[in-house]
């Protein structure tokens, strides 16, 4: 059995929450999640992995068990978020890790490589997107007006995305084995969203959102100038984030790994753990990033 910690540390002022396993003199792994969720969605990638690494999962503020001050004393943007992650990372001695980033955790850890790309050994992207071709028209269309007009007339295009049914949909959508998710993952993440004054921090995330687009260039950049080893591996009916933004990664990192795993969806670890985490040891044993520090 491996041994996962669940601890707490004091970031900025904020009580931070997360998850860590493994020796830590191994190499390190952060794992960094996405909306609606919690570091909760690495539940059962961490023990699959902490024999071989150093594996930290933190709570962004606003979700799971790490603060959530209201929107009048904390401003949600993906760049305070990150500012947060760093601080906890720096405060935790650690200077050198790969990173695996899904859905929000993609935009804090692009910011993460842009500001410290010596400190990236490597990069796994479960569904978290880098380019426009990853960005699903149909879902993205109130989101994108939302960003260009949010108001009373917008809001309930985003403010939807909160309902039990819609984050149901998160986890389903693609899937072609929904016995094999657990339902407790949506419930418990609409009883997240749904705790008072949590809409007005999703709803400005939502809105920040709009920053990181215009951030890709910047990204690919990172990507072209770095070479830093890559695996992309994608829940092939993702209908937010769709296999496009999975392919797209060999354009600027020719070497990088991808698998669109089909039957599999935008919370992939929940239908198919057992695949993602044989590609993780398996791109990280083979790379700079699985040898100690």
């Amino acid at each position: 059995m491996v041994e996962v910690r669940h601890q707490y540390a004091t970031v900025r002022g904020h009580r931070v929450f997360y998850r860590e396993a493994g020796p830590r003199e191994a190499p390190t792994l952060v794992l960094l999640h996405g909306f609606p969720t919690s570091s909760r969605m690495f539940r059962q990638l961490i023990p699959a992995l902490a024999d071989r690494f150093h594996v930290i999962a933190p709570d962004h503020l606003g979700f799971g068990n790490s603060d959530a001050p209201p929107v009048d004393t904390f401003t949600y943007t993906f760049d305070a978020l990150t500012d947060v992650t760093e601080a906890l990372l720096a405060q935790l001695g650690i200077t050198r890790y790969a990173v695996y980033v899904q859905d929000y955790g993609a935009p804090i850890g692009w910011r993460l490589a842009l500001r410290n790309p010596e400190a990236i050994t490597a990069v796994i992207t479960q569904n978290g997107n880098a380019y426009e071709d990853g960005l699903v028209p149909e879902f993205w269309k109130p989101v994108r007006a939302y960003w260009d007009n949010p108001g009373p007339d917008t809001e309930p295009g985003v403010r939807g995305a909160l309902a039990l049914d819609a984050i149901r949909w998160q986890y389903l959508h693609g899937v072609d084995r929904p016995e094999l998710v657990d339902p407790d993952t949506w419930a418990a993440d609409h009883r997240e969203v749904s705790r008072p004054g949590n809409d007005l921090v999703q709803l400005a995330l939502f809105g920040d959102y709009a920053s990181n687009p215009p951030l890709y260039p910047q990204v690919h950049a990172y990507f072209r100038e770095s070479q830093v080893p890559l695996l992309a591996v994608w829940g092939a009916g993702d209908e937010i984030f769709g296999p496009d933004g999975a392919r797209a990664f060999a354009r600027d990192l020719p070497d990088a790994e991808i698998h669109l795993v089909r039957g599999g969806g935008h919370f992939l670890l929940e239908s198919h753990l057992d695949t993602v985490a044989g590609y993780v040891r398996g791109f990280l044993t083979s790379t700079a990033a699985g040898s100690p520090q």
